[in-house]
């Protein structure tokens, strides 16, 4: 059982999300509860109640946090000049080292999908991911969206499948490297 560390001063919302992504990574995003959060933490039933209003308000948070450390993810890869095949390994290794933040991310019923700071972030994520699919395609708008739905199914779908065990890397090769050896599918062969 994972427990929470207790809060001592300091940045309480901050400890807060600590903990809840502490108790999703042990039971997921649905069983997550405000007392439990807060009994972890060693705060009020209140405190995460102030913080968040309730249960959707702070899977909201993790959410949004999510998004936001995947689009920085994406945007790093793609600054690095990395081609498309890499931005969907930042893509796996964000999912498979963040796997909380990744659980809450799907779970659209739980959060509120119109939250601004979630929209923003989740669009932010997108378009790093269509202007990657833009470069990949040469510039031809036509193709983008099925290309980035394509890439998106590929390394969502891989990153479930690492998350589950149901795949795992060969003895002696890491996480990118099997996402790498997946992702370059999208390249055209020469």
């Amino acid at each position: 059982m994972l427990v929470g560390v207790p809060y001592h001063h300091g940045d309480l919302r901050r400890a807060l999300l600590d903990t809840a992504l502490l108790a999703v990574a042990e039971h997921g995003p649905a069983a997550l509860s405000l007392r439990d959060v807060a009994r972890r933490a060693g705060v009020s039933h209140a405190a995460p109640t102030h913080h968040f209003g309730d249960k959707a308000g702070l899977l909201t948070a993790l959410a949004t946090e999510g998004w936001t450390l995947l689009a920085d993810a994406l945007t790093e890869s793609a600054e690095q000049n990395r081609s498309f095949a890499e931005l969907g390994v930042a893509y796996v290794l964000f999912a498979t080292t963040h796997p909380a933040h990744f659980a809450v991310m799907r779970a659209p019923g739980l959060v509120r999908g119109d939250d601004a700071e979630l929209v923003a972030a989740q669009q932010r994520a997108g378009a790093r991911l269509d202007a990657g699919a833009g470069r990949h395609d040469g510039g031809a708008t036509s193709h983008t969206a099925t290309t980035v739905l394509a890439a998106w199914s590929l390394v969502h779908g891989l990153s479930a499948l690492l998350l589950e065990g149901m795949v795992s890397p060969e003895p002696g090769t890491d996480v990118a490297t099997l996402a790498r050896s997946v992702t370059t599918r999208l390249s055209p062969r020469s």
